[in-house]
């Protein structure tokens, strides 16, 4: 409780500084969790050169392709419509969300989030009434996020409108309590490698991990274990649709140097999740020195 508390405490001098200052915020935050200062001269390995991008180049496109509403122009731009999970509705205002049409199960997303606590399940027949109550301020509290990524100096989400998106509540894999997150890190429009989440807690914050090259071959030697991620209880089976996950990956990231495209896999098909640019804010630390030296040299910033 303490420590939530100094957490709440600094959150907005932490925001305003990555508002404002957001070079100097970066280099704190850097040294806090990597006892060094990032390299900006000569950017090397895969954080420094995130941060670089994030901090020193042009990201105008990166607002439309993280808002999770707006994104979904981009994937049909690129003549990938069928692997959009079904849109049930998106409002700005929560009175203006009418349950009653929604179907029995979906979920629930903020449109700026990041995944974590910003993500909720529903099955109306397990609904209270106290429960409706306790949803609605959620979802009120979701909307008064206005730049959710001030705290880690990722620009992206400044101009990103709030809403909130209701979609189809996807199955969960057999022995999984979530869908298993299929991250394809690519570089210059070519897949590289995964970095795999399964059985994610609800609050979006733990989930256990994995690594694996583009055969599927799991490399638990890439990996480091933190507090949020610990590792697989075995390796997650190889996907059935894993060349289309490999197509998809090459179409959505081709125009970048780097991306992270995060997909889904059910129904017997892929599905689209995300975007994403910068990965924990440009402060990796689930893969060892060596794997991020290496992914690091695979795309230039400058």
């Amino acid at each position: 409780m303490l420590k939530d508390k100094i957490k709440a405490l600094i959150a907005g001098p932490v925001a305003w500084m990555g508002e404002h200052f957001p070079v100097t915020l970066v280099r704190l935050r850097y040294f806090v969790r990597f006892h060094k200062l990032p390299n900006f001269k000569n950017p090397q390995n895969l954080n420094e050169k995130i941060l670089y991008q994030k901090l020193f180049t042009d990201t105008s496109e990166w607002t439309r392709l993280a808002d999770k509403y707006r994104v979904r122009e981009y994937v049909r731009e690129c003549g990938l419509e069928d692997i959009l999970v079904p849109l049930y509705g998106a409002w700005e205002r929560v009175e203006d969300i009418n349950f009653d049409e929604l179907p029995q199960q979906f979920i629930l997303k903020a449109n700026n989030g990041d995944g974590k606590g910003t993500n909720l399940k529903i099955d109306k027949a397990k609904m209270s009434d106290e429960d409706w109550k306790r949803l609605r301020l959620t979802l009120q509290e979701w909307l008064s996020r206005k730049h959710i990524g001030a705290l880690s100096a990722e620009p992206q989400y400044r101009n990103i409108k709030p809403m909130i998106l209701a979609e189809k509540l996807l199955p969960s894999p057999a022995g999984q309590t979530s869908l298993v997150d299929y991250k394809l890190w690519c570089f210059n429009g070519e897949p590289h490698s995964f970095f795999v989440c399964s059985n994610r807690k609800d609050n979006g914050y733990q989930a256990q991990f994995g690594c694996y090259d583009l055969d599927w071959t799991s490399r638990p030697d890439r990996m480091v274990l933190t507090s949020h991620f610990s590792a697989e209880d075995k390796p997650i089976p190889r996907p059935e649709c894993l060349q289309r996950i490999l197509e998809v990956g090459r179409i959505l990231s081709k125009p970048f140097p780097q991306v992270r495209v995060d997909l889904y896999e059910a129904e017997g098909q892929v599905w689209f999740g995300e975007l994403t640019f910068t990965c924990l804010g440009g402060m990796t630390n689930y893969f060892t020195e060596e794997y991020m030296e290496e992914m690091g040299q695979c795309f230039d910033v400058k």
